[in-house]
């Protein structure tokens, strides 16, 4: 007895299913939908407008206290905390001036267990990244003026300048060198990198050691 061919009924049914489908497509011709374009003296190039900030999905620290070596943008630094899902927001921190000690009392702890006490000897100073924002204090280079009375290091707050907002590509200019051979080379939070590669790259080119110090990676 000869079965029937159900798979030729299949493919049958199959390939009518797909052209059935594909009659609901239309095939453009690679002119632009008139549509879609933008109302008479509507500026094509313009940049949309920047987003209001959302904080509620800003980034939190709860301030385990986890060192760690992180790689990041072709250069290594050390952070005392993490990035974490829970704590508190990195804009609440950065407001609140009882964080201020908070971070300088861990980091001038931090420091003294991985450089030793011969830190205060005269071959070590500490520094900022470029202010942006805040011209005058930032948060930074408060934290920065309270490690230096703790360890008794130097401190230069304007090392560089930097003539735009952005952090991506930014371009450093030196503004003062400090004497000291060996620089510690500070940031609150490090997100990218960016900016410390700026920096890193500046001080390169005088001959100086560089250890790049964050509070928190910014980063999972």
């Amino acid at each position: 007895m000869k079965l029937p061919d159900t798979a030729g009924d299949n493919a049958g049914s199959l390939l009518a299913d797909v052209t059935s489908i594909l009659s609901d497509f239309e095939v453009t011709d690679g002119s632009p939908a008139l549509d879609n374009l933008p109302s008479e003296g509507k500026d094509l190039f313009a940049g949309s407008n920047r987003k209001a900030w959302d904080k509620s999905t800003e980034a939190r620290c709860n301030f385990d206290y986890r060192p760690r070596l992180v790689p990041r943008a072709g250069l290594w630094f050390l952070s005392l905390w993490q990035k974490s899902i829970m704590g508190r927001t990195l804009s609440e921190i950065k407001s609140d001036p009882a964080e201020i000690p908070h971070f300088a009392d861990a980091v001038s702890d931090f420091l003294v267990q991985y450089l030793g006490p011969s830190i205060s000897s005269g071959h070590w100073c500490i520094c900022t990244s470029p202010k942006r924002r805040h011209k005058e204090r930032n948060f930074a280079s408060l934290i920065c003026e309270l490690i230096h009375e703790r360890l008794q290091i130097p401190f230069y707050e304007d090392v560089a300048f930097c003539s735009s907002r952005q952090r991506i590509g930014a371009v450093f200019t030196l503004n003062l060198l400090p004497e000291e051979p060996n620089i510690i080379v500070f940031d609150d939070f490090v997100t990218t990198g960016s900016t410390l590669k700026g920096m890193h790259e500046l001080l390169l080119k005088y001959g100086k050691n560089t250890l790049f110090v964050a509070g928190i990676n910014n980063k999972l």
